[in-house]
């Protein structure tokens, strides 16, 4: 076997092996890349699956059930129900509320449900009661519930006090940490302003709620009353005339002889509890935390750990404690995969060790799996993907993947070797013979995995990462093994010397196993065939004890 002296076709071999710098620096641009896209990527447990799930909420206060079904929860089921693509509805009436579910099918854009339900709820709000008020539309969306939930407790301050705390200081420093979009607060219960009437009262004075109502709405007056401006000032005037105060409060006059006071009492209290929560059966407040799409949920438990630190510092008279935390098992999860990863690798590194059996030819199939793998997080990052557990697992299985076509390559351009083609010439002749081969391969390989990621409804959603992964990952993986393999196996194979030609003791023992297997099949094989008529009567007489028992 010669080499062509002829041939000096520019192809991507033989500018690696010619250029041995542009083969380095564009596969170090690669890693750079996959380098850079780990500090940008978004870090979650599962893919962002958006379940086809559209809510309709309305309310009118003072309304019965049995009236929220009849005048408001019928027009809106029967203008829902016309949207296409809705599977099923589900519609529930509380006194002054209602609230419907709107099913689609899983191939339906979650988005333009919640369009399509707006423009239909929109056409008969207006047939509505007057008093209806409140009609939203809210899509199911994963993004909106709480990675990480908090709890606040004191001994010494009030539910309402405890509230305005958390309100006003530790739910502006929570959400000052990088990557937070919103604080829920539960349990909480605002200080409101409680004016409790008396019936007898009001029937002795002749006077009605709506009298109440009407002297304590005139009573607050807060507008303003223009501006004013003198030489360089500019003064904002507002009448101020707000009523805030308990006692003022009391001695607003409902006529021209009742005051408030006559008919009612007035008090500051807590509001009416809309939820409870308890940690080990004592009442505390919940705080949720929200994350930002995009976000990485491991960097922002860190900085929220830091931020409760600090407030548990600066508020001796609170104690924020972590009740709950999503990168906990995030981080468990993908440090169990991480782990997985480093034993394929190891394992695949050492299997081709064992049947190379040399560490110089090791080092160039070995150096792939990293390259294509650190590669493959830049393609992650910039088709918007986030490393998960799904993606993950795709790079462990893509480890076994991302060698053949090198361990092809490499194999070839040392058949050349044994031939006693010299290093670079073997190297282009060697990958230029297999060329089309680790094409087909790659080719083949994406036309199995990129289908996973059409899947329809929720499954193909979950694994449309998964799939294009796998497919860029063995994607990289040829293109490494086209240009870095033959630069590098033009440099790291051993001079053409009796040792390289013959082989290590580790290669030569397996050769010498290999053949010696050869040799038992040949033997076994030939005396099978010396007694051909013994196996044809043994299998003629199997047909006719089958043909005999039917």
């Amino acid at each position: 076997m010669t080499a062509d002296p002829v041939d000096h076709r520019e192809d991507l071999p033989s500018i690696s092996v010619r250029r041995p710098i542009l083969a380095i620096v564009l596969n170090l641009l690669i890693v750079l890349a996959g380098i850079a896209a780990v500090m940008g990527v978004e870090v979650r447990e599962l893919p962002s699956v958006d379940r086809p799930v559209v809510t309709v909420r309305a309310s009118y206060p003072g309304a019965a059930p049995e009236t929220m079904d009849a005048e408001v929860t019928r027009a809106l089921e029967g203008a829902a129900a016309r949207v296409n693509g809705v599977r099923s509805i589900n519609a529930a009436s509380e006194e002054g509320s209602t609230r419907i579910y709107l099913d689609f099918d899983p191939s339906v854009d979650v988005n333009d449900a919640a369009n399509d339900v707006r423009e239909a709820i929109s056409e008969v709000q207006r047939s509505l009661p007057d008093g209806v008020e409140d009609v939203v539309v809210i899509k199911a969306d994963d993004e909106a519930s709480p990675i990480l939930r908090l709890s606040v407790t004191s001994d010494s301050l009030t539910t309402e006090e405890l509230t305005r705390l958390v309100d006003n200081e530790i739910s502006t420093t929570l959400l000052s940490v990088p990557g937070v979009a919103d604080v829920s607060l539960f349990g909480n219960r605002q200080r409101t302003l409680n004016i409790v009437l008396e019936p007898a009262k009001l029937a002795a004075s002749e006077l009605t709620i709506e009298d109440v109502a009407d002297a304590l709405e005139s009573a607050r007056l807060d507008v303003p009353a223009g501006s004013f401006e003198s030489g360089d000032q500019d003064l904002v005037v507002r009448a101020d005339a707000s009523v805030v105060e308990e006692g003022a409060i009391e001695a607003i006059f409902i006529n021209d002889n009742v005051r408030v006071r006559d008919v009612a009492s007035v008090f500051y209290g807590p509001a009416e509890a809309s939820s409870y929560v308890r940690l080990n059966g004592e009442q505390v407040l919940g705080l949720g935390i929200i994350r930002q799409a995009q976000s990485n949920t491991i960097e922002i438990s860190e900085g929220v750990g830091e931020a409760v630190r600090e407030l548990n510092q600066r508020f001796e008279d609170i104690n924020i404690a972590t009740i709950s935390d999503d990168a906990v098992f995030i981080s468990g999860a993908i440090s169990e995969v991480l782990l997985t990863l480093l034993f394929g690798i190891i394992i695949v590194i050492l299997v081709i060790l064992t049947f190379l059996g040399s560490l110089r030819l090791t080092l160039i199939p070995g150096i792939t799996i990293p390259v294509a793998l650190i590669g493959t997080l830049a393609a992650i990052w910039l088709l918007g993907f986030s490393v998960n557990i799904l993606t993950l697992l795709a790079l462990v299985l893509a480890t076994g993947l991302v060698v053949d076509d090198a361990i092809v390559v490499l194999e070839n351009v040392e058949r050349w070797r044994r031939h006693g083609v010299g290093r670079l010439a073997a190297a282009v002749l060697g990958t230029r013979q297999v060329f089309f081969a680790v094409l087909a391969t790659t080719a083949t390989l994406i036309s199995v995995f990129v289908p996973v990621a059409f899947l329809p409804g929720r499954a193909g959603q979950l694994f449309e990462e998964f799939g294009f992964v796998l497919a860029i990952s063995v994607g990289l993986s040829s293109f490494v093994a086209l240009s870095l393999c033959p630069m590098l196996a033009s440099r790291l194979i051993p001079s053409q010397t009796r040792r390289s030609i013959e082989g290590g003791r580790l290669r030569n023992g397996m050769e010498a196993m290999g053949s010696w297997i050869a040799r038992l099949y040949q033997k076994v094989l030939a005396a099978i065939m010396k007694i051909p008529l013994l196996f044809a009567e043994r299998r003629l007489h199997w047909r006719l004890q089958r043909l005999l028992s039917i």
